[in-house]
């Protein structure tokens, strides 16, 4: 009987990993074909649930990796995590002590911070965009 639990929980999964396409739950589908496996051998439950673990967690770590990144390396990069790597003109002098600082990148006036805090850009100066922090550039000299 608990053989259709385990077929039951493997359906499910792989119908929420159908419908988000996230990668999130496929590997539990496989841990749950393993319990299966499990409960036709006559295993008890805890043998059938560590196993059920077991080889959830082992997929999870060693295959979302790779999954993660071959699978969707066509995704294009959207709004600000676009600007990273990108240069930016300082319009405003960048002083982390004083809390000051702008720059423009694609025509648009960002509020911007210093990656590091001792550096100081003045107005004019081309920058490079390190990262993103809330609605702040937080960059560095190129």
């Amino acid at each position: 009987m608990i053989s259709i639990y385990w077929l039951i929980a493997f359906v499910v999964l792989i119908g929420v990993e159908v419908m988000t396409m996230a990668l999130t739950t496929i590997w539990f589908a496989g841990g749950a074909i393993v319990g299966f496996i499990f409960s036709l051998l006559g295993l008890p439950v805890g043998a059938q649930l560590a196993a059920f673990l077991a080889v959830s967690f082992l997929l999870l770590f060693l295959t979302r990796p790779f999954a993660a990144r071959y699978i969707n390396n066509g995704t294009v990069k959207t709004n600000a995590e676009s600007l990273i790597g990108k240069q930016a003109r300082v319009t405003d002098r960048i002083d982390n002590d004083m809390g000051t600082g702008a720059a423009i990148v694609n025509g648009q006036e960002w509020t911007a911070r210093a990656l590091e805090d001792h550096q100081t850009f003045e107005p004019g100066t081309m920058v490079e965009i390190r990262k993103i922090q809330g609605v702040k550039l937080i960059v560095a000299k190129l």
